[in-house]
């Protein structure tokens, strides 16, 4: 008889864990199977590419699926679109939360419309991001507004010629959307940007639904900071304003 050998992982080794989530949806309900398929195919050499089924009673069948990062989710919607010819409805990108119950019990949710009843929550933790921003220095100024706006924490403030490195804590939602697009427009594209995972910090949050022609859909369900819920909930709809046909 041979030895059973145990293999253990090398130092360091961490399996790869989505941060990321968002719903990708057909424009046409008759092109599930091959969203389902093609995605298959790309999850074949991208180990770190993780999905399942959704159903929307407004977007109809579709897959969530997790990413490493924006980056990850941009790369594999241009391939759908490019290499399998798919059009695609995406929703707004999402991260995991970190779940207490009143009962001990832990859960690790990916969507908010996993999120249990309010009255079984303890607490709710959110990612954080440790982020450097590197813009010239006349631009100061309006990246810490933008990183304040953000419910970011400027960190430190150095400088390397005639540049500044910007050390920042972020909540990594409010960084999902939009960030990118801002920083460019206020640094005239001169800012660049990266970050890091930090920890999960308890937080204020509650999710904010949405209906359309009285019924709930879930897929539109976002997390936020208590103090952004308001806000946030008229823009969401503003913009749904646009794209849903008035109900009679």
């Amino acid at each position: 008889m041979t030895e059973k050998i145990t293999v253990q992982p090398l130092p360091g080794y961490k399996e790869v864990k989505p941060f990321v989530y968002a719903g990708f949806f057909p424009v046409s309900n008759e092109d599930y199977n091959d969203l389902k398929e093609a995605i298959e195919k790309l999850s074949l050499s991208d180990s770190a590419l993780q999905f399942e089924p959704e159903n929307s009673p407004v977007l109809g069948y579709g897959v969530r699926i997790g990413f490493l990062g924006l980056l990850h989710m941009d790369i594999i919607r241009e391939r759908l679109e490019r290499e399998y010819n798919l059009d695609l409805i995406v929703t707004n990108p999402s991260t995991d939360y970190q779940v207490s119950l009143t009962n001990g019990e832990e859960l690790d949710i990916k969507s908010a419309s996993e999120l249990p009843d309010p009255a079984q929550i303890k607490e709710i933790r959110e990612p954080w991001i440790d982020g450097e921003i590197v813009v010239p220095q006349d631009y100061i100024g309006a990246v810490i507004q933008l990183i304040v706006s953000k419910r970011g924490r400027q960190k430190n403030l150095s400088y390397i010629d005639e540049r500044a490195l910007i050390s920042f804590a972020a909540p990594l939602a409010n960084l999902l959307t939009d960030f990118y697009d801002q920083l460019k427009s206020i640094t005239s594209g001169y800012g660049s940007f990266n970050y890091e995972l930090a920890d999960y910090q308890v937080e204020d949050l509650v999710r904010v639904d949405f209906y359309v022609a009285g019924e709930m859909v879930d897929s539109l369900s976002v997390m936020c900071h208590r103090s952004e819920s308001q806000h946030l909930g008229r823009e969401i709809v503003k913009k749904l304003k646009e794209v849903v046909p008035r109900q009679s």
